[in-house]
């Protein structure tokens, strides 16, 4: 599809291209309006904006599809692991065995934090959320490699300082996890690849280390990789946004914490675990809780299922399902959640009421679940999430350096305050 539409304002006839994406989606090109007639367009919360073009994420909601890189999801998911599909996501295409093995060094060379923060880290007191610790301690780290903010060095030394951010940020969330429960630090190992080493800093003790357990590292992997990048989401645009003013990467993506932190974008999974709570302290196996959420009774919210891009099925929740079973099935785990977790899918996936609204569970309901089972705390989720966001920040940010004409993000607004008013002295105001 080719052409243009054609906008009427005040008799004044303005051509708008028509811009066509490589799945077919249309949108139309408004970059001349507010020079050619002097207006703009109102939308609140971009819902209907295209901020920008981008090579990185594709994303059909109505029948279920997310591709990174023209990648489906299910084959990542089935195939590969989270540091080959961040290689993907960042570079474009999957590495060779040479550029996977150079990748995977650069990510162990750059795992050990300056131990200068160290003493940063003693700073918080132990009630500070760990999401508050990850974003300051991002943008302390930058502080440590002053070549971020040379403009060559941030071509040249791009693949280093992404894989330092990836490496990093795992390890700042785990030595946040421990600081915020009283534990000593427990420091990488060059030994571990990414997903394991990053459990053994986060339960391991000086004494002994984390038993590594096959089943459990697939889960927390395949969660990263699940929630590598989701398209223009909140965070993304926040990263692209702050980005466009050419702020360093580790200022980027301090801020893209910053955005996920909000329980209405990173509290999803969080919020699953806190429902189960909350039904469990009522003595319900979820089956009144259910009820009283067709009946519309209580306000009741049933939280993790149904998605607001995915229309009919998320396809995440098909792959991380079959996960979360093999977990719970390996640890043989007794959790009174749990078990009203299980009570409340099995209702969900068989009840008319919520298959006709599409109430299915989505990829936080599972990947909650996971991580309860695995041990992790509820306000280490949206960590998690973080963690496995990073290389799709990580590829926009690239995205945004690497655009010809790329200027800095300035969103317009209509004025709705008061007109031009006289200053009133203060002995004079009513």
């Amino acid at each position: 599809m080719n052409g243009t539409a054609e906008l009427i304002i005040d008799n004044k006839h303005l051509k708008l291209p028509m811009i066509v994406g490589s799945e077919g989606e249309v949108g139309l090109d408004v970059a001349a309006l507010r020079n050619e007639t002097g207006c703009i367009t109102l939308d609140p919360a971009y819902g209907n904006t295209g901020a920008c073009k981008s090579a990185i994420t594709f994303i059909d909601g109505e029948k279920g599809i997310l591709q990174y890189r023209g990648y489906d999801i299910a084959e990542l998911a089935a195939k590969s692991n989270f540091i080959e599909t961040s290689y993907l996501l960042i570079y474009g295409e999957l590495p060779t065995s040479a550029q996977l093995a150079e990748f995977s060094c650069e990510l162990t060379d750059n795992q050990m934090l300056h131990e200068g923060m160290r003493f940063l880290f003693e700073g918080f007191p132990t009630s500070a959320h760990p999401m508050g610790i990850l974003s300051a301690m991002i943008n302390a780290a930058s502080s440590y490699f002053p070549n971020l903010l040379n403009g060559t060095e941030r071509q040249t030394g791009f693949p280093r300082h992404a894989a330092r951010l990836i490496s990093q940020v795992r390890t700042i969330a785990a030595f946040s996890y421990r600081k915020a429960h009283g534990l000593p630090t427990i420091y990488p190992k060059s030994n571990l690849k990414y997903t394991a080493n990053f459990l053994h800093m986060m339960f391991s003790s000086p004494n002994e280390d984390w038993v590594i357990q096959p089943e459990i590292v697939r889960a927390l992997d395949l969660i990263f990789l699940l929630h590598a990048d989701h398209e223009q989401n909140c965070s993304t645009a926040t990263v692209r946004m702050v980005a466009s003013s050419r702020a360093n990467l580790f200022a980027s993506a301090s801020a893209g914490v910053c955005a996920l932190w909000g329980p209405l974008h990173g509290g999803a999974n969080q919020a699953v675990l806190e429902m189960l709570e909350e039904i469990h302290a009522e003595g319900d196996d979820g089956t009144r809780f259910l009820n009283e959420v067709k009946n519309k009774v209580g306000n009741r919210r049933l939280m993790g299922f149904g998605h607001r891009v995915y229309k009919n099925f998320d396809p995440r929740a098909v792959i991380i399902k079959e996960q979360c079973d093999k977990v719970l099935a390996n640890l043989h785990k007794s959790d009174p959640l749990l078990d009203i977790a299980k009570k409340l899918e099995e209702i969900a996936l068989n009840d008319d009421y919520f298959i006709a609204r599409k109430l299915y569970p989505n990829v936080d309901f599972y990947s909650g679940i996971i991580m309860r089972a695995i041990g992790i705390p509820l306000d280490m989720f949206t960590v998690m999430f973080a963690i496995g966001r990073m290389p799709g920040w990580v590829a926009n940010f690239k995205e945004v350096m690497e655009d010809p004409d790329g200027r800095i993000a300035r969103p317009r607004q209509i004025y709705t305050g008061h007109t031009l008013r006289n200053y009133v002295a203060v002995e004079q105001r009513a």
